[in-house]
């Protein structure tokens, strides 16, 4: 796909042009700085992604309809202002790199309705379709179903590392995504946005997922869901942001899961260039494990320089290995940790999830360093601090 075609095709002022032509013209999007990231976004679209013809037209429609989403919410806000009054000021929240075994614990957690959570399709698409009540998602919950059958049969190999199903909570990532301000390089390989996201305030990505969260929750009361306690929420995003999460969620708690990156990142690495294989030709491996790793070293020094600043109480910290080997034990210091009491019913309901969802059924994963241009060297000079604090007294 050459830059100039896509410049024509791909413009700011088409892709709202679009979504509000979708939405019988609704058009405030919001307030914040949406046209500059997308702007930022398109400029490395066109000059680094290498998209396909079918990348672009994917990847037009994600965007198109993240601005629907926008457009219908903001409708939703003006004619029930009371959402944005809902109070949601303390998530429990998982943050680690991808393999650390957050999605076992936040699904775990998620089975307690004393939480919040997303599925994925309500992370898929949080706004109702023009066609639907608001007490049956029919349409939203088809779509997404239809939509992971169609990823298991195209890309089996992400179902490995992220085992995705529409109906089970799932990281907030896609509702991140609304701010425009977040890492499109998941999709496709555009240093150059990331390297301009990196010198911009991010906060926008909070502001838009707590007002999402807001909507999801309010939603839920609308289906007559039993009302949670708290929100629990999960995404490797988080790393980066710290210091945004816990501004906006001021009473947030922050669960880090550890393990060793060696371990996680080729399969990281290999996730990404899966994803970019899907939207462009001849995605580089090595780019993508370059990128996933100096993203991934980039976050965890944020974190831990954010966690200095912080009280200690703040944060829980979980190792990979108990999470698989000891997970009640796991699950003891985590409602300790989250002053809720770990009822008899809660342990059942989590005994109950953890026999029929163990870890065991999933297939392994397993790539080496090399394939995507790393090495052993490298991961001693990126993760030392990382391995000296949290990795090397935990056997």
């Amino acid at each position: 796909m050459n830059a100039h075609a896509l410049n024509e095709e791909l413009t700011v002022d088409s892709l709202l042009a679009s979504a509000i032509a979708r939405t019988n013209g609704l058009s405030h999007f919001g307030d914040d700085n949406y046209r500059e990231s997308l702007q930022a976004l398109l400029d490395a679209l066109s000059t680094e992604a290498g998209l396909s013809s079918t990348g672009l037209q994917m990847l037009q429609e994600r965007l198109v309809g993240q601005l629907v989403n926008r457009l219908v919410i903001e409708d939703y806000l003006v004619r029930y202002p009371h959402i944005t009054q809902i109070e949601i000021d303390d998530p429990l929240v998982i943050v680690g790199l991808p393999r650390t075994g957050t999605t076992m614990l936040q699904r775990t957690l998620a089975v307690d309705p004393r939480f919040h959570s997303a599925a994925w399709w309500e992370t898929r698409f949080p706004a109702p379709l023009a066609d639907e009540t608001l007490a049956v998602p029919a349409k939203r919950i088809a779509q997404a179903k239809a939509e992971v059958e169609l990823m298991a049969q195209v890309i089996p190999q992400i179902l490995a590392i992220h085992p995705l199903d529409a109906m089970l909570c799932d990281e907030e990532f896609m509702l991140m995504e609304h701010s425009f301000m977040c890492a499109m390089d998941a999709y496709v390989n555009v240093p150059s946005y990331t390297r301009w996201l990196d010198q911009q305030d991010q906060r926008p990505v909070y502001t838009q997922l707590k007002k999402m969260l807001q909507f999801l929750q309010w939603q839920k009361a609308q289906r007559g869901e039993p009302a949670g306690q708290r929100w629990l929420l999960k995404a490797p995003q988080h790393l980066h942001t710290l210091h945004l999460l816990l501004d906006v969620f001021p009473k947030a708690q922050v669960i880090l899961t550890h393990r060793e990156p060696a371990q996680t990142i080729p399969s990281m690495a290999s996730m990404a260039h899966t994803l970019w294989q899907m939207y462009s030709d001849n995605p580089d491996p090595k780019a993508a494990g370059e990128q996933w790793n100096s993203r991934m070293a980039r976050g965890i020094r944020h974190t831990l320089q954010v966690r200095d600043q912080q009280p200690a109480e703040r944060f829980l910290d979980i190792h990979f290995a108990d999470t698989v080997n000891q997970p009640m034990a796991v699950l003891e210091k985590i409602y300790a940790f989250a002053n809720l009491p770990f009822t008899y019913k809660a342990r059942a309901d989590a005994q109950k999830w953890l026999g029929q969802n163990g870890r065991e059924k999933r297939a392994s994963h397993d790539y080496s360093l090399e394939r995507f241009g790393l090495n052993e060297a490298q991961m001693t000079e990126d993760y030392k601090e990382y391995r000296a604090r949290h990795l090397s007294a935990h056997h």
